[in-house]
């Protein structure tokens, strides 16, 4: 099978469960952007001399495809997906893990003054980036939580945690790879 099935050709693309929307709907806005999140995490991923970070933005990224297959799926068919085992669902203890990150890097002698501006470093610029695609996400999650009447409140959760943790992980790696090399 190709991936060019030429089903999206006249603007419409499918949801989960095979219903069909228009491009332009707002969930398929939402999860394409948390798509683009990942993406961003990737280049952060392929960027970082940090193999801690590494390895969790490799995490991140995996929590991300669960997240998106919720934001993918209808209101109607939310309860079926739900329960299907098919398919992983975003857990509480995706959101534990960001909060154990955020303690960790917290931990360390972080260096910032104010608030910081990107572009020190492209490894940290490029979590920066990740970090602001985040915060659209969660506005667009808000967004289509008001639209739908479905409670995303651990996607929100999960997305608003995660932003601070690329902060977080910009500004160590500002501290502890300037100009991407170990200090």
């Amino acid at each position: 099978m190709s991936i060019a099935t030429r089903t999206g050709d006249l603007g419409a693309t499918g949801l989960m469960y095979g219903r069909r929307v228009s491009k332009t709907n707002p969930r398929v806005e939402t999860y394409g952007t948390v798509d683009e999140l990942s993406s961003q995490i990737g280049m952060a991923r392929a960027t970082t001399p940090c193999a801690w970070i590494k390895e969790e933005l490799f995490k991140i990224q995996k929590q991300l495809v669960p997240l998106m297959g919720e934001l993918a799926t209808a209101m109607e068919d939310i309860e079926r997906y739900r329960k299907d085992e098919r398919y992983p669902k975003l857990r509480p203890e995706a959101l534990a893990h960001l909060d154990e990150l955020v303690t960790k890097v917290e931990s360390e002698q972080i260096s910032f003054d104010g608030w910081a501006t990107p572009g020190d470093s492209l490894a940290a610029a490029t979590l920066d980036v990740a970090r602001t695609i985040c915060r659209r996400a969660e506005r667009l999650v808000v967004g289509t939580q008001d639209l739908s009447k479905i409670e995303h409140s651990l996607a929100i959760k999960y997305l608003n945690r995660l932003s601070d943790v690329l902060w977080l992980l910009a500004r160590y790696t500002e501290t502890y790879f300037p100009q991407g090399v170990a200090k």
